[in-house]
């Protein structure tokens, strides 16, 4: 649910020169670039309980929200198993390979109305796999299920608070992993080795922000632009742009918070090479597109702010940016907006389902995929005109965004007996 990141990778730096094509692996919670879009072809437009249904696999209860990633004929995803939290291996075919503990749930306070400890998705260079699970456990695998090496962010960085829990997805590029926490205790930014989960840096991240404006669970991305590759952490009450080598501040975007204390920041940040796009409230906040080349502190009417919309942003699903166009999905009403990115004049506004939205939407074979929390999921015809082509339901609830890999779509969903669904286009 949270994880909802979005970055511009190369696939060479993301897979350490590990040859794989583009649409063969969902490595991230959001794609093969971390960006919501995927290669892949053929994918059906239509499938219910009945149709086009490859394999479901059951899974415990609990509201997880993390996204499965997906590398060759393995998927991993976390899951809370009585007690435990673990991390899963389940093969292409739809049977469980393996299970690896990760550590014990219910030690961080969760809202149990939105997640719970297996809501943070994995990462995977097709070497190892790494999980950062609700309780503080941040833990490496390879891809048999041995531990490779572990350790506790409590117990490495000091104790956690926030009002909904740990939730978080590190960014995995090239041999490093990126963790933010940003919280009531402490804003950091954390550059962690892949190859052994020790330290590489720390940077404190300044922020004036107070109450639970000090929490946020966005993801931090990786902005490959033409000027200078940054990192990229939204929350606190500002957008700010780090160096990758130190975490050094570049530039930081102040978002006015008139005197409002509750605004936790959850959608993460979405980049092209000639602009970020980036919001900063819950609800109908700003939203702001960026161009590359910033330095200090840049506000709305500065030369690096393309454009800036006050009520736009989404709460929980991060933006999708297709072929010019931005795809906005709002949390609690199911309005998708779509917005020309080089102006952000809006170009349509639908309500799809009027009920809650957590995942993101995705991008493959031209088509949309919006997820709604009920079991609805919409395709929309790409384009600066609405054209929705189906929409699909499943006997779940889910909050996490859609993997797609290998010519289908993975569904991980959490109502009272939920699955793993594995969509294809089936022969009739």
């Amino acid at each position: 649910m949270r994880h909802r990141v979005a970055l511009l990778i190369t696939l060479a730096s993301l897979t350490s020169g590990a040859a794989v094509a583009l649409g063969d692996n969902w490595p991230l919670w959001r794609g093969p670039n971390n960006d919501g879009i995927s290669q892949d072809k053929n994918l059906p437009v239509e499938w219910s309980e009945t149709k086009n249904i490859a394999w479901k696999l059951p899974l415990p209860p609990g509201k997880a929200g993390s996204t499965p990633v997906v590398w060759g004929e393995r998927i991993f995803l976390p899951v809370v198993d009585g007690k435990d939290i673990a991390l899963w291996c389940v093969g292409t075919e739809g049977q469980v390979r393996w299970k690896s503990k990760l550590g014990a749930s219910g030690r961080i306070k969760v809202n149990p109305s939105e997640a719970n400890d297996a809501s943070n998705s994995a990462g995977t260079d097709g070497k190892r796999v790494y999980i950062f699970d609700g309780g503080g456990d941040f833990v490496c695998f390879d891809m048999d299920g041995k531990e490779i090496w572990r350790f506790n962010v409590i117990e490495r960085y000091g104790q956690f608070k926030s009002n909904w829990g740990l939730h978080t997805t590190p960014l995995l590029h090239g041999d490093r992993l990126y963790l933010t926490l940003l919280h009531y205790f402490g804003q950091w930014i954390i550059a962690l080795d892949t190859a052994t989960g020790k330290e590489v840096w720390k940077a404190v991240r300044q922020t004036d922000a107070q109450g639970e404006n000090t929490n946020a669970y966005t993801c931090p991305v990786l902005w490959q632009n033409a000027k200078e590759p940054c990192l990229v952490v939204a929350g606190c009450d500002y957008i700010t742009g780090h160096r990758i080598e130190d975490g050094g501040e570049l530039w930081r975007l102040h978002i006015d918070a008139k005197g409002s204390r509750n605004i936790r920041v959850i959608s993460s940040p979405v980049a092209t090479p000639e602009v970020l796009v980036a919001g900063n409230w819950r609800g109908d906040g700003p939203l702001f597109a960026i161009k590359p080349g910033a330095r200090g502190t840049i506000q709305p009417g500065d030369a690096f702010v393309q454009w800036y919309l006050p009520k736009a942003a989404p709460d929980v699903p991060t933006p999708l940016i297709h072929d010019g166009l931005v795809y906005l999905c709002k949390a609690e009403f199911g309005l998708l907006t779509c917005v020309d990115l080089a102006t952000g004049n809006e170009l349509y506004k639908q309500r799809l389902h009027g009920v809650k939205y957590r995942a993101s939407p995705v991008y493959a074979d031209g088509k949309i995929f919006v997820t709604s929390h009920d079991g609805h999921v919409s395709v929309i015809k790409p384009g600066p005109k609405f054209e929705q082509l189906a929409d699909n339901t499943l006997d779940d609830y889910f909050s996490a965004s859609p993997a797609i890999a290998g010519g289908r779509i993975y569904l991980r969903g959490w109502g009272n007996s939920p699955h793993l669904y594995a969509i294809e286009a089936r022969a009739k």
